[in-house]
């Protein structure tokens, strides 16, 4: 059996081994990490063997490092141990991987949809329908681009209505505000202006995964568009994106019980941030904290980096995507549309559902 698991941001990091009466048997670790002394590979390995085939990742890289330790404590190991772009929960993913009980990217065919515009909660209640598709096995991986004609402010599941949003400012622009089913930070969103998709995603692509590593993991192929684009780009915190210049994009997601996962981004490409300012509340203590005042500009990472088109960006996403993983073309079906309308009657239009952190 064969595993493997690219560290983002770090190095290939390879298991091949076999199972006897339910045990690991014959492992061997391998890759392009940097691990240092030499004698350390096969503390790993001897670490591993024997370990039931159910073990967790938590499981398997807490067996490596106790290992690893008790090694340079009995003196088995001559110096310290260095593990130099993986870690020892790299090592578990890899296992878990090569038993079958995680999956990578290259084991699947992501479906691409671009549907065209749509209502802001349409978009939202599409995050619920499509995970939900995906966790009942009615359809596979999906990444769909958001596109849409009203203003918007959509705020994380767990926000405060009353903290993040400004009545006043909603009314004078004609703002939809929408709650979405994932946590996370406020978005001002106008036609034109961000870059948004949503990718569903089985569990088994993060097993192992903490969700700080798996904004990572899922997020790892738009740094690369970035550059692709021009852009230098790397990881900020645990969900955000940034350039030299600043913030770029923060993700979001949600875990459901069937065994889906929905991750989806929001990249800003040309936001009007006077308005953004008199929509979202939070927007000015931050911007006050900093002593910072509105000069009726506006926020446009990806137009001035890029020098391209919403459109064009949008495209070369797509494009760069397809480029790096299986994808096959896709269209949202009838009953998948009529379920989400259905929901925004039931759910994502309510005031209850809206409030429910008033």
């Amino acid at each position: 059996m064969h595993g493997q698991y690219k560290v983002p941001g770090g190095k290939f990091v390879t298991v091949d081994l076999g199972v006897d009466d339910g045990r690991l048997v014959d492992v061997r670790l391998s890759g392009d990490f940097f691990l240092e002394p030499d004698e350390a590979l096969g503390v790993i390995d001897a670490a591993l063997t024997g370990l039931p085939e159910t073990s967790s990742t938590r499981d398997l890289a807490g067996a490596v490092d106790r290992a690893l330790e008790r090694a340079q404590e009995t003196g088995e190991l001559p110096g310290p141990v260095a593990l130099v772009g993986f870690d020892a929960w790299a090592v578990g993913v890899a296992v878990r991987r090569a038993l079958g009980l995680a999956t990578s990217w290259e084991d699947h065919s992501f479906e691409v949809l671009r549907p065209g515009p749509l209502p802001p909660r349409t978009l939202a209640a599409l995050d619920q329908v499509l995970t939900e598709e995906l966790a009942e096995g009615r359809r596979g991986p999906t990444l769909r681009f958001w596109d849409w004609t009203e203003r918007a402010v959509f705020i994380g599941s767990f926000q405060s209505l009353a903290n993040e949003v400004d009545p006043v400012g909603v009314a004078a622009h004609d703002v939809t505000v929408v709650r979405r089913i994932s946590g996370g930070g406020a978005m001002f969103m106008e036609a034109g202006n961000c870059v948004t998709f949503s990718l569903v995603v089985p569990a088994s692509l993060v097993d192992g995964l903490s969700f700080e590593q798996s904004y990572r993991f899922l997020d790892d192929w738009v740094i690369g568009a970035l550059g692709e684009l021009g852009v230098e780009a790397s990881f900020a915190g645990m969900n955000d994106v940034a350039s030299p210049a600043g913030k770029l994009a923060g993700s979001a997601q949600k875990r459901l019980a069937g065994g889906a996962v929905l991750h989806h981004m929001t990249m800003a490409y040309d936001i009007d941030h006077d308005k953004m300012l008199e929509v979202l509340r939070i927007g000015r203590e931050k911007l006050s904290d900093k002593g910072t005042r509105s000069a009726n500009k506006r926020v446009d990472p990806l137009r001035s980096q890029t020098g391209m088109a919403r459109d064009a960006v949008v495209d070369a996403f797509e494009k760069y995507f397809r480029s790096r993983y299986r994808t096959q073309d896709s269209v949202l079906r009838p009953e998948e549309l009529e379920r989400a309308e259905d929901l925004v009657r039931t759910k994502f239009a309510t005031e209850e559902w809206i409030h429910r952190v008033p």
